[in-house]
């Protein structure tokens, strides 16, 4: 009898797990072709203007300066502000952002703030940071997806944008998360590498103020806010009676006064944007479906399509590379009608995604068979940014990585913007970067330069990315 009990307990451990991945994977185990309204839509020239626009453009490239322009942007908010991202934990950084959220709200401005299912259930549901926030009145938080493991054929759809809107005056839009990894210079053990463009709208308040790609962003975000599957989080202004919660609420106050005593330079409100940014004469949002299943490459699509036609240069910067057939056909084309078309990624030593580091090294032979000039970052910190430049005028900047999970299953967005001076002063980012870079000769030989260390793996770490790359193969998709 305890035999035949073990035997059915395990065959109904067995049901589940395999009704949980079978689930997950369901929606996204067929690639999808890119959407015919895409195909047809897709103009190259729609991506440049003669003119200039009203919009100006600044690189963040260092944590420090995701924070302040942050807080500059939200303290100067006079109606709404808007925060969507992918991972939102508590934190130094995060209670500085949430304390002048809170001053802004109590002021009477409008905030709405958008953070994944994931990182909802995770970082938020236990913390009452969260919840405090969440019963002002002026602030609406949504998640996106909400987990639900008795529905594990929706646990995949994630929502991986990250943006800050405030008025109608800029925004910023890139690959940072919220929180201390990723925010100011609280964490100084564990950075990452990440960039992010902070656009300026000129014409604030001004009748030609819509023509802003600011509005392109927020009509984006209010169809993701509006979707039936984003639903509120503990929208409940009862929440203040209960001690745990006024605890919070005072912590958010009492940080407010000692950030503006702290970082008096971010309240600045004399700051001039438009002598700290680059003009810009077209900025145009790229964005994929906005669905929780299976995706249409629209993204990959349009990138891909605009590198086809440069003239002189394609120069990709994304943290990992997972492909597939697609894929391959589309960037070897690229290498095959562009002079020079380099990607850069971080080496699996210096990496943090393990799960990427794994497929790659499972499928490298396949990227060096494209043909493209590929770099593998060794410069200690991981890099996580996502942008590429086309020619000498063209750049892009956002949260798209070259895998297959930002490709057909996550949201994502990328932002096309067409100047010659800020695409030269991301050229020189990149090229810092790829100073600690050792270039990718085949599978296995590499052109290492004399000041690049490569980090040392234990064995078994270097096993488990061969075992773990095996068994990956009939997911790759979640890489």
């Amino acid at each position: 009898m305890r035999i035949k009990a073990k035997r059915m307990i395990l065959i109904i451990v067995v049901c589940i797990v395999v009704y949980l991945v079978a689930g997950a994977i369901g929606p996204f185990i067929k690639y999808k072709d890119v959407s015919s309204q895409t195909a047809e839509e897709f103009r190259a020239d729609s991506f440049r203007s003669s003119e200039a626009g009203t919009d100006r453009a600044m690189l963040l490239e260092t944590s420090e300066s995701a924070l302040e322009h942050r807080i500059r942007l939200i303290n100067g908010a006079k109606s709404r502000i808007i925060l969507s991202t992918f991972d939102m934990r508590n934190g130094e950084s995060t209670k500085d952002l949430l304390s002048v959220i809170w001053h802004k709200a109590e002021e009477g401005v409008k905030v709405q703030i958008l953070v994944d299912g994931v990182s909802g259930l995770i970082r938020m549901e236990p913390d009452p940071l969260f919840h405090a926030v969440a019963s002002h009145p002026n602030i609406q938080i949504k998640i996106y997806n909400p987990v639900n493991p008795l529905m594990p054929w929706k646990t995949q759809g994630r929502m991986h944008d990250k943006y800050v809107i405030v008025d109608d005056s800029a925004y910023i839009l890139g690959g940072r998360n919220t929180f201390d990894y990723f925010l100011g210079d609280y964490d100084s053990k564990n950075k990452s590498l990440d960039r992010e463009v902070l656009i300026y709208n000129t014409a604030q308040g001004e009748e030609n103020s819509g023509e802003s790609s600011l509005f392109q962003v927020e009509a984006y975000f209010n169809r993701v806010w509006n979707l039936d599957v984003c639903r509120l989080f503990h929208d409940d202004e009862g929440q203040q009676k209960k001690k745990r919660i006024q605890k919070q609420m005072e912590l958010l106050e009492a940080r407010y006064q000692e950030l503006r005593e702290k970082q008096e330079g971010f309240f600045d409100t004399a700051y001039d944007y438009t002598a700290h940014t680059c003009a810009a004469n077209r900025i145009r949002l790229v964005s994929g479906p906005i669905g929780i299943y299976g995706k249409e490459p629209d993204i990959f699509y349009t990138l891909t399509e605009l590198m086809k036609q440069a003239q002189e240069r394609v120069v990709i910067h994304t943290p990992y590379v997972v492909t597939n057939d697609y894929m391959n056909e589309t960037l070897t084309e690229i290498v095959d009608t562009v002079p020079q078309v380099k990607m850069v990624i971080n080496s699996v030593e210096n990496g943090d995604n393990f799960v990427a580091s794994s497929d790659y090294q499972y499928h490298k032979k396949d990227v060096v068979a494209t043909g493209i000039s590929l770099y593998e970052y060794d410069g200690g910190l991981s890099t996580h940014g996502k942008s590429l430049v086309i020619d000498n005028d063209l750049c892009a900047v956002g949260s798209y990585n070259f895998d297959l999970r930002s490709t057909y299953m996550d949201t994502e967005l990328m932002l096309v913007i067409q100047s010659e001076e800020l695409t030269q002063q991301l050229m020189e980012y990149m090229g810092d970067i790829e100073k600690d870079c050792r270039m990718v000769v085949d599978e296995k030989n590499y052109v290492v330069p004399d000041h690049v260390t490569v980090a040392k793996v234990p064995f078994l770490k270097r096993l488990a990315w061969k075992v773990v790359g095996f068994l990956l193969q009939p997911f790759r998709v979640l890489a």
